[in-house]
């Protein structure tokens, strides 16, 4: 006899999505080691909706989220959780290359100094990508927890997990405080966790790997920046947005190894972020208003991984959504239930193929 069918380990936007997905069919029950859910990656995103980012196969999740991202079922919101920015991916010299599936089109000189202005002379020109949207991420998020609790999910925050150890029926777990339960099924939701959970439950690691990300917020001596589009590197050394009248938000696009842990922003980035921006345009910068630093984690190829342990059966990997995890979060916890309960995929996932992001493709 189980106290829950489904044990989610982190409560961040992976676990949020799947949960609310499964809830209605199973005793579900998240536990995150925070004091509330969404507390590291999730909450610290700059959160925008980008077509182009992660590559071919990540751009299939991307695009089945879109619908949902923008007109959500009514149970999930009255409005969507986008806002239309656009993207100019800028660049000295070479267009990039982008997905097939990404509508794009050229921008040259002249344009690119109306949509941005104040750029150098040393960029030439563009690839605008008008789908790029901001994604409204603690909404989101937000809803996803609000349906898991309305279906009959249960969340325990404050509930890290330090043992976990299989039985014939399932799992046996104690918590820190000294705490068990039993459940079925163990669903690794643990972010820039995830290898250290897996190793809790006597399961190998995948190689999942956090990597620190930067963000700053820059007062300008410039106003009328709220809706510029994104603006990123074509050569991935930066990007930013605005944030307000005369604020951005600007990231040196770092990936720097790290320790799981409450990631925090360090000067020396924080005044790299600052050194490329003033490349890109000529708007002064008054102050740093603020910085944060999030972890990012990644599988060994950069792909995201869904589905049961090649070794453990009642262990199910949901993990590995590096920077993609907000604008996927419809597609991939359509995919990922579907695995997890067995069932046919909903219309949402059903023309892309699971075992690109199964974890036995590491086998």
């Amino acid at each position: 006899m189980t106290d829950f069918e489904v044990i989610i380990v982190g409560g961040g936007i992976a676990g949020a999505s799947l949960g609310a997905e499964i809830a209605g069919r199973r005793k579900t029950l998240i536990i995150e080691a925070e004091d509330q859910c969404g507390y590291h990656a999730t909450g610290r995103s700059a959160a925008f909706y980008l077509e182009s980012y992660g590559g071919p196969e990540v751009a299939k999740l991307t695009l089945a989220s879109k619908e949902f991202l923008s007109l959500p079922p009514q149970e999930f919101s009255d409005s969507g959780f986008l806002r239309m920015r656009g993207d100019l991916h800028i660049t000295r010299d070479e267009l990039p290359t982008l997905p097939d599936s990404v509508e794009s089109r050229v921008v040259e000189r002249a344009e690119l100094e109306r949509l941005l202005p104040g750029v150098r002379p040393q960029w030439r020109r563009a690839l605008f990508e008008p789908g790029c949207a901001d994604i409204d991420a603690a909404a989101l998020h937000g809803a996803y927890l609000r349906q898991f609790r309305r279906l009959g999910g249960t969340i325990a925050t404050r509930s890290r997990l330090v043992r976990a150890k299989a039985a014939s029926d399932g799992w046996v777990i104690t918590l820190q405080d000294g705490s068990t339960l039993v459940g079925s099924l163990i669903v690794n939701a643990a972010g820039a966790w995830a290898d250290q959970v897996a190793r809790v439950a006597s399961v190998p690691g995948l190689g999942i790997k956090p990597l620190r990300r930067t963000m700053v917020q820059l007062r300008l001596g410039r106003s009328g920046l709220k809706d510029l589009p994104l603006v990123d590197g074509a050569d991935s050394s930066f990007y930013f947005k605005g944030e307000g009248d005369n604020s951005v938000w600007l990231s040196p696009h770092d990936e720097i190894p790290s320790e799981p842990c409450d990631a925090a922003p360090e000067e020396f980035d924080v005044a790299t972020a600052i050194d490329r921006f003033e490349q890109v345009v000529d708007w002064p910068v008054e102050r740093v208003e603020r910085s944060w630093a999030g972890l990012r984690s990644f599988a060994p190829d950069r792909l995201p991984v869904y589905g049961f342990d090649a070794r453990e059966p009642k262990f199910f990997w949901c993990v590995g959504q590096g920077g993609f995890g907000i604008q996927t979060s419809p597609a991939a916890a359509k995919l990922a239930a579907a695995a997890l309960l067995g069932d046919e995929p909903d219309a949402m996932v059903d023309h892309i193929d699971p075992a690109v992001f199964s974890p036995l493709r590491f086998d």
